[in-house]
């Protein structure tokens, strides 16, 4: 069997994650107290009380969706079970790269917290935001963005399965654009919760100081491929890795892409790590044979490891 790893991004986070985890498994318990010492605050609390206002900021959802999707992997590791390739939306690369063994753990929930506080800085100088279009494809929502263009900056943000498509701009620039979906006939389309622009030109400020944390820190050549966002390309080496992290952030995420080279690859199971089930249904959305486990407290483990056990017989 082989199995790919998919790691979360922001938006999964939500009150009471990991919180299980951390009370039934020591290697759990071990990767949220790193996060802590790391960050100088108990996030590991955050997790799991919240509130959820807290826990929604930008800077502390990020660092908590990495440090849960660490130890939801650490465990699955512990069981044996390996990837052949790995994947992460957008901060979920980061988790991706901890599993791949291109970043030291700590130097990632470094890199998310700065990255964060980065994006949450560039929102309040560059003020945006962002929507998802469902049931329109790309192509269309292309021409959208480039039409909604004359109202203000907008431009495709997440591809994420083939009729749901993520914009990210201006206020202005996305109302026209949100318009225009409509007139197309789009199924819905829904403002999202966000602070600031995501994966769009007005996040240029903070790209330049993520590159500057990027720089100081160690990238390792994977132990196994990592299929990143900004192409939807298996990399092999720590540099190219680095410089798709350094791309990711004004770049869209291409997961409809990403999908598809692992299932070329031969992925035949994919195994979601962290909170939510928010990638296992996209994939659902882009190839419905393959097989989807959702990972993030006791109960899914257990499930996952009767699937396995299952799927192993096969």
């Amino acid at each position: 069997m082989t199995y790919a790893f998919l790691f979360p991004g922001q938006g999964a986070q939500h009150v009471g994650m990991g919180r299980d985890l951390y009370e039934g498994f020591e290697v759990c318990r071990s990767v949220f107290d790193r996060a802590n010492e790391v960050l100088g605050t108990d996030l590991a609390r955050l997790c799991f009380e919240g509130p959820g206002d807290e826990l929604r900021k930008t800077v502390n959802a990020q660092p908590a969706i990495v440090t849960h999707s660490v130890a939801a992997w650490t465990l699955v590791t512990e069981e044996g079970i390996r990837a052949g390739l790995i994947a992460g939306h957008s901060v979920g690369e980061y988790s991706a790269l901890v599993a791949a063994g291109v970043l030291r753990f700590e130097d990632a929930v470094r890199l998310v917290r700065r990255r964060g506080e980065l994006m949450y800085e560039a929102g309040i100088d560059h003020p945006g935001t962002m929507s998802a279009v469902v049931g329109l494809d790309e192509e269309t929502v292309s021409r959208i963005c480039e039409k909604a263009s004359a109202s203000g900056v907008v431009q495709v943000a997440n591809l994420n399965s083939p009729e749901q498509i993520v914009v990210s701009g201006s206020v202005r620039g996305v109302e026209e654009a949100e318009r225009l979906a409509r007139e197309a006939g789009a199924k819905r389309v829904v403002r999202l919760e966000v602070s600031g622009a995501f994966h769009s030109p007005l996040m240029e400020d903070a790209g330049k100081g993520l590159r500057e944390a990027l720089g100081r820190v160690v990238f390792s050549n994977p132990r196994v491929p990592v299929v990143t966002n900004v192409d939807g390309r298996a990399v092999d080496d720590a540099e190219s890795l680095r410089r798709a992290l350094d791309l990711q952030l004004t770049s869209p995420v291409r997961w409809v892409s990403c999908m598809r080279t692992l299932i070329a690859d031969g992925c035949e199971s994919f195994v979601e790590l962290g909170p939510g089930r928010v990638l296992s249904g996209l994939l659902r959305r882009i190839d419905r044979r393959k097989t989807a486990h959702a990972i993030g407290d006791a109960a899914s483990l257990e499930k996952f490891r009767a699937s396995a056990g299952r799927e192993a017989d096969r």
